[in-house]
């Protein structure tokens, strides 16, 4: 199968990209490396540390004799998202390229725009090159289950049976989003499955719950291969946070009573999923939702977890209470259906004493790129500006960093390619 992974520099895409390579599918990645320009606007850096694509890209064409095909560019283009589409003529279409983080789109109005300008212009280019270039291609999009907020009663995956006034219907779920990142989500969904239902387009969205650690059997077969952990209080997942503070003394950051819950899964779940949404295509026409997530917790019962594993680790760990920055409710009922991909084959990596132990040693291995500063919680979702980082402290910590892009040796002229695993690059 081809396949193309956009957003594949970051996080989830990374990890993504490896493991398809490494079943035996064709992969592209494509990126404008945002996501490494947006740890230098604010001044932090993943606790892990990356390097660049072609190097990336050249170790594991060595290490494993797969090619990963590299493109160059923003789908907010629609040139170049058109080119992906032509040039690549992907099977499936995995979208990780958007702007991730809630607290990144609560910083101010410029961030809020920008954050529902590129999610939902990139997706809107894509939906209109699929149906141009490629329309029996499949997109697997990455969802967010923030879409459906915490309702007072059962989520369902994606759709909901109501009965009103004598009349019955299957529905969308209710949307509540947190904030105007998931907004942007919901404006995506919607899209797409306006799109799915005029030009007969096939599309998985997969709501994924908050993704925790770092290591895969791919990422783990070389340092060069290594993926992000992100520990600041914008980008940070909570439990990869927890290990961070964890690891150099710094009491775990609950916000409020820490009764919020979420579902949760682990890193090496995540790039399965995409790989089973992948494998079992949606129908022509159709828009499906899978809730993509394992288990359920609380981010007081992810403190007390941490708390317990690094005390067998010799850590002293304490776990203080802030005031919640976000307007969300602290205490509340919260039961999702997450059975669709258990179906077609997932067997969770559930969080174990184990994992916790790997991922705080980890955070232990770097916990010298640590800067605790970057732990206390500065957007606060009640002020419409939050005051970022000074400049001065952004350019010291993105003096620690790799060029994230190097034209000469990354973009090739006229169609943004890479060859990669070889002396071509």
């Amino acid at each position: 199968m081809r396949v193309c992974v956009l957003g594949g520099d970051g996080y989830c895409g990374w990890a993504t990209a490896l493991y398809l390579s490494r079943k035996g599918h064709q992969v592209a990645i494509a990126d404008n490396f945002a996501r490494r320009q947006w740890d230098f606007e604010l001044g932090v850096q993943t606790l892990t540390p990356i390097r660049p694509m072609p190097e990336r890209l050249r170790a594991w064409k060595q290490l494993t004799g797969e090619t990963i095909e590299f493109l160059s560019g923003d789908i907010t283009d629609y040139e170049f998202a058109s080119s992906v589409v032509r040039s690549f003529a992907p099977d499936a279409l995995v979208h990780f390229a958007e702007q991730r983080a809630a607290p990144y789109s609560m910083i101010d109005r410029n961030h809020a725009v920008f954050t529902q300008v590129n999610n939902v212009v990139g997706t809107l280019n894509l939906l209109f090159a699929l149906r141009e270039f490629r329309p029996d291609c499949h997109l697997v999009k990455l969802g967010t289950m923030g879409e459906y907020g915490t309702p007072n009663i059962d989520i369902e995956e994606g759709y909901i049976a109501i009965e009103h006034n004598g009349r019955k219907d299957v529905l969308p779920f209710p949307k509540q989003p947190g904030s105007f990142y998931h907004l942007s989500k919901v404006h995506d969904s919607h899209n797409i499955m306006f799109a799915c239902k005029i030009w007969g387009l096939r599309a998985t969205d997969l709501n994924q719950g908050v993704v925790y650690g770092t290591m895969t059997r791919d990422v783990a077969l070389e340092e060069a291969l290594i993926n992000r952990f992100d520990y600041d209080e914008v980008f940070g997942t909570v439990l990869n946070r927890f290990c961070a503070q964890a690891a150099v003394g710094h009491p775990l950051t609950v916000y409020g009573k820490g009764g919020q819950t979420r579902g949760y899964l682990d890193i090496r779940d995540t790039v399965r999923c995409v790989e089973i949404a992948c494998l079992n295509p949606a129908l022509p026409g159709e828009f499906r939702v899978f809730n993509q997530f394992t288990e359920q917790f609380s981010v007081l019962e992810l403190a007390r977890m941490v708390q317990a594993a690094g005390q067998k680790l010799n850590l002293s760990v304490e776990i203080s209470h802030l005031p919640d920055p976000r307007v969300e409710s602290e205490e509340h009922y919260y039961n999702a259906r997450h059975s669709k991909l258990l179906e077609l084959g997932l067997k969770p990596h559930l969080l174990s004493e184990s994992l916790l132990d790997s991922l705080l040693n980890i955070a232990i291995r770097y916990r010298d790129r640590v800067d605790p500063s970057l732990f206390l919680p500065k957007v606060n979702w009640r002020n419409a500006r939050n005051e970022r980082r000074p400049k001065a402290a952004a350019e010291a910590a993105g003096s620690a960093y790799e060029a994230p892009f190097e034209a000469a040796a990354v973009s090739a002229p006229g169609n943004g390619r890479v060859r990669t695993g070889d002396d071509r690059q």
